[in-house]
């Protein structure tokens, strides 16, 4: 298993989209993989067929496990069978200098007294759900993966029509999609989870089921870990008057078609990507022994999708209109909500913003993503009565709180820097200066 997004260390495979004695071509997609972040294929380097599969759909392997065999059609694999598996990390099973990993070919080479045989690796991740999932389980349970329970949302399938084809009988993705082929019908009742228990006229403690982590949840987890824990961490609170960023956005919109009309977080992406060049520390990472500062203003912005939060990343957000960065945020939020995003488009921030003023969430604390220095928490715009020139009026007030590495952020530095967004915020011509 080869690695493919910065942060994996360990896969799930999705589906084998070719079965065991299946010929392919080089190119082909031999399963669907879902990576920390994406759904991904893993495609042959060469021409082959499949001898045998060694992890199974639902199944979990370490970076540099083998999956499973391929060669030529009516090989003899049992020596191979027999041998001690692949270790982690693409390590050589055996000590003896007869098998090794290709740094760059996905494929863990044979012994050399079956050279024609092959065993090939995959990038998977854990965002399938568990082995013992299935479209019925033994207790009347539906049990689905999160694609296919996404896709059964978004087109209305009722999910007790489909029978499973994944393992034990799980519903997958490829079972929707036959459905959708097929006319599916809509289900007549509210279908707001996979999860549906069949009803029991014996009342006790609830059921339950049990889902393998998936492994952008795994990644989540880890990461927030290491942020809350090791860094020391201080929060920063300004209220914002957002009338004057407001009327821009009106303006901008009132000239442009509706595909292109921007919202106040392309606004706020731009006013805090052009404070983060006029304030380094801010845009910064504590690197141990040394402390780096970014030229540019790569902005993370969150975006939730069912597994969890990611962070599309609009480069050079300083140098950028509004009306490229908001195309660019519904395009990568967009590929986020597909599982589409590859590793470049959502690593590599250095700096986030998480804006969950749309839910009516007015002031909240997000947790910094390492190695960035800062993230921004920003809320709702609300109109509220304030006290200006010794009279009582009405103004659009937004809290924005951020969360600061106290590692290269001071408190004087933080401070500064929301000055600075909230000046161009109140003053939106100052992002031109």
């Amino acid at each position: 298993m080869p690695k493919l997004s910065p942060t994996m260390e360990e896969g799930q495979i999705a589906r084998w989209v070719k079965n065991e004695g299946d010929n392919y071509d080089a190119g082909e997609t031999l399963a669907e993989v879902d990576t920390d972040k994406a759904t991904m294929e893993m495609t042959a380097l060469k021409a082959g067929t499949l001898l045998k599969i060694l992890k199974a759909a639902g199944d979990t392997a370490l970076l540099g496990e083998a999956i499973a065999i391929t060669g030529t059609a009516g090989e003899d694999i049992s020596a191979l069978l027999s041998e001690p598996p692949v270790s982690a990390g693409g390590k050589k099973a055996e000590e003896n200098g007869s098998r090794g990993v290709e740094e760059r070919s996905s494929a863990v080479q044979s012994p050399v007294n079956t050279p024609k045989t092959e065993v090939q690796v995959a990038s998977v991740a854990t965002a399938a759900p568990p082995a013992n999932a299935g479209g019925s389980a033994s207790n009347g349970r539906l049990i689905v993966s999160p694609i296919a329970a996404r896709m059964a949302a978004e087109n209305a399938i009722d999910l007790k029509t489909i029978v499973g084809t994944g393992p034990n009988g799980r519903i997958i993705k490829r079972d929707i999609e036959e459905a959708l082929a097929g006319g599916g019908q809509a289900s007549t009742a509210s279908n707001l989870s996979a999860r549906t228990f069949t009803p029991s006229t014996v009342v006790g403690a609830s059921a339950y089921t049990d889902e393998t982590t998936s492994k952008m949840r795994q990644i989540i987890a880890g990461r927030l870990a290491e942020s809350i824990g090791p860094i020391p961490t201080f929060y920063l609170t300004i209220e914002i008057e957002m009338d004057a960023c407001l009327e821009l956005r009106k303006s901008v919109n009132a000239s442009v078609s509706e595909d292109q009309k921007i919202s106040v977080n392309d606004i706020v992406v731009k006013a805090a990507a052009m404070a983060l060049v006029k304030h380094p520390f801010a845009n910064s990472s504590y690197q141990d022994k040394n402390i780096r500062f970014y030229q540019q203003a790569d902005i993370g912005v969150a975006v939730a999708i069912d597994e969890g939060l990611i962070t599309p990343v609009i480069r050079g957000a300083n140098l950028k209109g509004f009306l490229e960065i908001s195309a660019e945020i519904r395009d990568l939020a967009a590929k986020a909500k597909a599982k589409k995003l590859q590793p470049e488009e959502y690593t590599g921030a250095t700096f986030s913003i998480s804006n969950l003023g749309m839910f009516g969430i007015k002031e909240f604390t997000a947790i910094i993503n390492p190695p960035e220095a800062g993230i921004l928490a920003v809320g709702g715009a609300a109109p509220t009565p304030v006290v200006r020139n010794g009279e009582i009026v009405v103004r659009s007030i937004m809290n924005v709180t951020m969360s600061c590495d106290h590692r290269v952020i001071d408190g004087a530095t933080g401070a500064k820097f929301l000055q600075t967004f909230k000046q161009m915020l109140e003053l939106p011509a100052m992002m031109l200066a």
